[in-house]
């Protein structure tokens, strides 16, 4: 797999998690990710929000997430 880092900070290797969910969030063909924190910025949530997405997601069985 290739290493994915932030576009806003520069974190490195971001998860298969933070990937996940930037492709759910902001569509499945982007190439460009954020980290958790980041993202959260970007929509204007919390943090928590976008864990707490993730886990519903999961939970839903979304492919992303495997």
């Amino acid at each position: 797999m290739i290493k994915k880092d932030c576009i806003s900070c520069g974190s490195e290797n971001l998860s298969k998690d933070e990937i996940g969910i930037n492709k759910k969030l902001l569509g499945e063909k982007i190439e460009s990710y954020y980290c958790i924190g980041c993202l959260a910025e970007y929509l204007g949530v919390t943090e928590q929000d976008i864990i707490d997405k993730i886990e519903e997601f999961k939970e839903q069985g979304c492919k992303l997430f495997e």
